[in-house]
């Protein structure tokens, strides 16, 4: 069913066509498949690269000018490289691993590679913001390097660094897809072959409801819980209490209002039978 000969609105019904869902149900499995493993992966080289930024940078732990300029600069060349050409690139890489440079496999190592640069720069930008009046208590504690990144780094921009790799693990999401391009399967992959060379738009559609679908709920799971975690530790909860609080000034203060009307009511009212 194509938009070329049907309209927009027959298309839309047909999208939610039993017949259409059940043949997105394996291709669904691999979008999880590669979304889960690709995104584990970025949340270690992506945290441990963000880290040794942050430690190196000039103003870090432990300062180191040189390394932290090329470090940076790799990252960089990394993430100027479209997600089509790093796909490319690490074909090479994949067959070294896998054997084979097609397949959910193949493309999981290219899907990493793309988005890890991305979240260590994350990262770095969310350990950052910690001031350096706490790194310097911490030192003058007695505290090492270890414990101050184990301590106060990391649990500090806790929130921070799950709002981020929510960011990120959207951006697996789309790269996903992508990679249905190159034999990675899933929903990219349906979504091309059908619905774009065979102009079955209505298995299109679905894949775009599945894929809004998944970035929705990553997004709201990635920012329940970095909100549940600043309402523990009161940063929330304090913001909501000063909005309960105002609003029940504000009722109390309404409701004072209403009596003095009516006491100044009944006064008249007396004023007037005396007279």
């Amino acid at each position: 069913m194509s938009l070329l000969d049907t309209p927009l609105w027959e298309v839309i019904k047909a999208s939610f066509s039993a017949k259409v869902w059940s043949g997105l149900i394996g291709a669904i499995g691999d979008t999880l498949y590669m979304t889960i493993v690709s995104s584990l992966i970025m949340l270690v080289f992506g945290l441990v690269g963000g880290i040794v930024l942050t430690i190196m940078c000039p103003d870090g732990l432990f300062p180191a000018r040189g390394a932290y300029t090329v470090l940076g600069g790799l990252i960089n060349i990394l993430r100027s490289l479209p997600q089509m050409v790093m796909i490319i690139i690490m074909i090479p890489v994949a067959r070294a691993i896998f054997g084979k440079s097609y397949g959910t496999n193949a493309c999981i190592i290219a899907i990493a590679a793309s988005c890890i640069p991305m979240y260590a720069r994350i990262v770095e930008s969310s350990l950052l913001e910690i001031g350096k009046g706490k790194i310097e208590a911490a030192r003058s504690l007695g505290s090492t390097n270890f414990q101050i990144i184990t301590r106060i780094l990391l649990p500090e921009t806790l929130p921070s660094l799950l709002r981020g790799f929510t960011v990120a693990v959207i951006g697996v999401i789309s790269m996903t897809a992508l990679a249905g391009m190159f034999g990675a399967g899933g929903i990219g992959d349906i979504a091309v072959r059908f619905g774009y060379q065979r102009f079955q738009h209505e298995v299109l559609f679905a894949c775009i409801y599945i894929l809004v679908l998944l970035v929705q709920g990553t997004q709201w799971a990635g920012s329940f819980i970095s909100n549940r975690i600043l309402k523990k530790r009161c940063l929330l909860a304090t913001a909501d209490g000063r909005i309960k609080a105002h609003r029940v000034n504000k009722n109390k203060n309404t409701q004072q209002n209403i009596e003095n009307k009516r006491e100044e009511k009944t006064i008249v009212v007396k004023k007037e039978a005396i007279l």
